[in-house]
């Protein structure tokens, strides 16, 4: 695996990571629950996302 792809997925696992410990903030904070469909559908968008935004950024800024 090329050193940016391998880059890109770690900082999409890292995203994944951040957002479900920012979810399980909200709901231990306000007692809300999310069903686990929506907690893993919301983690899959979030981890394309940064995946894909990694991975254009990396070219842009170091080039």
């Amino acid at each position: 695996m090329r050193p940016r792809v391998k880059a890109s997925v770690l900082w999409g696992l890292v995203g994944v990571l951040a957002f479900l410990v920012a979810l399980q903030a909200y709901e231990l904070a306000t007692g809300y629950r999310y069903s686990p469909t929506v907690k893993a559908g919301a983690a899959l968008v979030v981890g394309v996302g940064a995946t894909g935004l990694s991975y254009l950024a990396e070219e842009r800024l170091f080039g």
